[in-house]
């Protein structure tokens, strides 16, 4: 038996062209025992579509706060009360400032103001984003509440640059996931 089996999982995929790693990481995370809950920002889904993560998760994406859930109770609060844990993977500066400032303008901002259970980000971005003030604060108020990052790390970027800014390895994201999932 994994280590993740039974596990419920969230993950966040925002609008960053990593987010096609977003794949690799559901399939990795099933094939370890987790259930996987995608729930996909609308920047998220111009780099990756709602039926991959769906296939591969095998259960419906949440992308639409205004159309979530068949109960009485909203989808947000459902599946925030079932996770063990919310991952955030590619974690773009806009919702990194969003949870930081607390903000709920789609599915994932509500979810993460919900939530009760571990987070983990994995940001990816270009690196003058992620050493802007703005991000390097948001980072730390989100650090001071509890919330655990992963990265980025240093190499070639999506932008052109070499640098600080890409996405850890979906590896590493899984190794830090079953650490934080097995350590209770």
């Amino acid at each position: 038996m994994s280590s993740l089996s039974g596990k419920q999982i969230i993950l966040g995929i925002t609008g960053s062209i990593a987010a096609y790693k977003a794949a690799d990481l559901v399939s990795q995370l099933r094939k370890r025992g987790a259930e996987v809950h995608p729930v996909l920002t609308e920047g998220g889904a111009k780099f990756i579509t709602p039926l991959t993560l769906q296939t591969l998760a095998r259960r419906p994406v949440a992308d639409d706060l205004w159309e979530e859930g068949n109960g009485w109770q909203p989808g947000h609060v459902e599946l925030a009360d079932q996770a063990d844990l919310l991952v955030v993977a590619p974690a773009t500066a806009n919702v990194i400032a969003q949870f930081a400032q607390g903000l709920a303008p789609d599915f994932l901002g509500s979810l993460h103001l919900v939530a009760r259970c571990p987070i983990l980000m994995a940001p990816a971005m270009n690196g003058k984003m992620w050493t802007h003030p703005a991000t390097v604060a948001n980072v730390a108020t989100l650090k001071e509440r509890g919330v655990e990052f992963i990265g980025p790390e240093e190499g070639m970027l999506a932008c052109g640059y070499e640098g600080i800014g890409r996405m850890w390895p979906v590896d590493g994201i899984l190794a830090r996931i079953e650490s934080l999932l097995t350590s209770n």
